[in-house]
């Protein structure tokens, strides 16, 4: 089985570095990007939920539209169509799934911004190995990179 980079598709500016790197390492090692979109949870109000779930159907097609925008991208860069995830809940409890779920993930890959750490890069820098629930390497990309630099890099 091919290796797998496992990327978070946010909306930070320093995620297209993250995807960059991903991307170019997959093709370098014959690998694939493994691309995951986190949905917050939603409200548990039962008098609300008709409306709670005519948010979930709009907050999944959302992410379905980010990651297909995403994926042609990576797809171009890495040689491969990219595998497509959408999980609903906390951020780490996500990662934790999909990681465990898929053996074949190898390297998780986040971006970081100039300024200051995001939230899970923090979480992976105070909680180390047990971030992920498995000993999984994280390569953490400086966002503020060009894509030439992420590419040599790479």
């Amino acid at each position: 089985m091919p290796r797998k980079f496992l990327v978070v598709v946010d909306d930070s500016p320093e995620f297209e570095a993250a995807l960059l790197y991903a991307a170019r390492r997959a093709r370098s090692t014959g690998g694939r990007v493994v691309m995951l979109r986190i949905i917050s949870p939603a409200a548990s109000d039962a008098h609300w939920a008709g409306v709670r779930e005519d948010i979930e159907r709009q907050t999944r097609a959302e992410a379905e539209a980010t990651l297909n925008k995403w994926a042609a991208e990576a797809a171009e860069r890495s040689g491969s169509t990219p595998m497509l995830l959408i999980e609903r809940g906390e951020p780490q409890g996500c990662i934790r799934k999909v990681v465990g779920e898929d053996p074949d993930i190898k390297i998780l890959v986040l971006a970081a911004g100039s300024t200051a750490p995001g939230p899970l890069v923090a979480a992976v820098v105070k909680q180390g190995a047990a971030f992920t629930g498995r000993k999984l390497p994280v390569t953490i990309v400086p966002g503020e990179l060009t894509d030439k630099e992420v590419e040599d890099l790479a």
